[in-house]
């Protein structure tokens, strides 16, 4: 039996389930109803026998509500994002108690957040309504307060009719169009207080108890997947934050050249990134790098390698072959495991011209209202790919007006498409650069990234960084 068919033999969603007769109570899946063994009773004794009918509708319903479970938790186990999972559990729990709106609260008991409220058949504006009822009020606001008497599920089946309840609870609930709602705090063993989840009724309604104890299960074991991605998502807002703390805080004012700098992070934090810093002469060293891996690794592993390259920058930065050459040995010594791409470029403005050195990294495009091309480069090898790097530098000069870009090589890979393709669609993207667009740096670069990735990857789902840095000259 599926998911619907399931739900819609133990409730129909959407509708008020009304009171009904108590059930035959269950005590370790063993009926009350079935005989006892002519062991242990009396001899004399007679032993009803229920109906074989009745045992088989009752195993029936156990397996029933056992597969619908099962399906419903391997659907939410199937959800890799937080968000992906509160909506998830929220459409599954309104599926199980025969509710059709409802909403979720995160706020964990420890402060560190994230925090937010997910509806369910409700727009933001209802959210907004709900979140004037005082605190206290709710149900949901009880359970996160941590109140007395809130370890369990809470049911307000008459709500308008209620005449305890705070007067702005009623007036709320009758402006939505509800009557009844059903809560259900989600907690874990060592996390704590996780949130809690309400579910709205139309009518005066409360679920059954069958209904009540499915919900139940299910929102533990959805507490614990919810704090799994909770922790996950923590680690990711700290590796972003690690991250941009890596990166330059500003981008360097040059005369001549105008700079902008664009990074997409994957969840997991990533190796690429990009530097600017201003040298002796108003010259300007302008680089941008990968480093395999992703994770806490990677992130210190490319710290330590922009770090370095600043360093080289300042010493021989009119020379990329030479400071490439000693980014490669302090890559060998340092992080022997590794491997990088790297390209240092050694800008002088006032004269427009650039001299750079790449290491298995995609060439730059220089892109104008006259032309929108490939710089030609000469293939190189990965820094730590061989024991001693050397390739030749390239010099060209980018006309006024033009706007240079240096990005990292997983830009191409986010696309999708095959090296050629996407190599012709970065073309593409920075060929159709409105004019409008074409004198600030920074509209080039987001132009030239919602066209490549407006597939959705050049959100925070995609498995690796992405970095763009483009100058502009005058």
């Amino acid at each position: 039996m599926g998911v619907c068919d399931a739900i819609r033999q133990n409730a129909p969603v959407g509708k008020p389930i009304a009171m009904s007769a108590p059930h035959l109570p269950k005590v370790a899946g063993i009926d009350p109803m079935v005989p006892v063994s002519t062991h242990t009773a009396a001899p004399t004794e007679v032993v009803p026998v229920a109906p074989v009918a009745f045992i088989q509708d009752r195993l029936a319903g156990w397996v029933s509500d056992l597969t619908t479970l099962h399906e419903l938790t391997e659907r939410l186990a199937g959800t890799s994002t937080l968000d992906s999972a509160l909506d998830e559990l929220l459409t599954a729990g309104a599926a199980l108690v025969g509710a059709g709106r409802g909403l979720l609260v995160l706020e964990p008991a420890d402060g560190r957040g994230p925090s937010r409220t997910v509806g369910l058949g409700l727009a933001r504006a209802d959210l907004g309504h709900i979140e004037t009822v005082p605190r206290s009020a709710t149900s949901y606001g009880r359970f996160l307060d941590g109140l007395p008497d809130t370890d369990g599920p809470l049911a307000s089946p008459d709500i308008l009719g209620d005449s305890g309840l705070d007067p702005r609870c009623r007036e709320v609930a009758a402006r939505l169009g509800y009557a009844a709602s059903y809560a259900q705090p989600l907690a874990t063993g060592t996390a704590g207080r996780l949130g809690a989840a309400v579910w709205l009724y139309d009518e005066p309604a409360e679920p059954l108890e069958r209904q009540c104890h499915l919900v139940g299960v299910y929102a533990r074991y959805a507490s614990e997947h919810v704090a799994r991605l909770l922790e996950l998502e923590r680690a990711r807002a700290d590796a972003a934050v690690v991250a941009e703390e890596l990166l330059p805080s500003r981008l360097p004012r040059v005369p001549g050249v105008r700079l902008a700098a664009r990074r997409r992070a994957a969840p997991s934090g990533g190796g690429d990134w990009y530097d600017a810093l201003p040298l002796p002469d108003e010259a300007l060293g302008l680089a941008v790098g990968s480093v395999g891996g992703s994770g806490p690794a990677a992130l210190a592993a490319m710290g330590r390698l922009r770090a370095g390259l600043r360093a080289y920058a300042v010493m021989e930065g009119e020379d990329p072959v030479a400071v490439l050459s000693d980014l490669e040995l302090l890559l060998r010594l340092t992080e022997p495991a590794s491997a990088a791409t790297a390209l240092y470029a050694y800008c002088e403005p006032d004269r427009r011209t650039i001299v750079f050195a790449g290491a298995g990294h995609t060439p730059p495009l220089v892109t104008g209202e006259r032309r929108t091309e490939f710089v030609e480069t000469t293939l190189s090898a990965p820094l730590g790919m061989l024991s001693c790097w050397q390739a030749p530098s390239v010099e060209f000069t980018p006309r006024a007006g033009e706007t240079v870009l240096f990005y990292t090589d997983a830009l191409l890979r986010r696309t999708g498409d095959t090296r050629d393709r996407a190599f012709a669609r970065l073309h593409s993207a920075a060929a159709g650069v409105p004019k409008v667009l074409r004198q600030d740096p920074g509209a080039v670069a987001d132009h030239v990234l919602q066209t490549l990735l407006s597939d959705g990857a050049n959100g925070n789902d995609g498995a690796e960084d992405v970095a763009l840095l483009a100058a502009r000259f005058d």
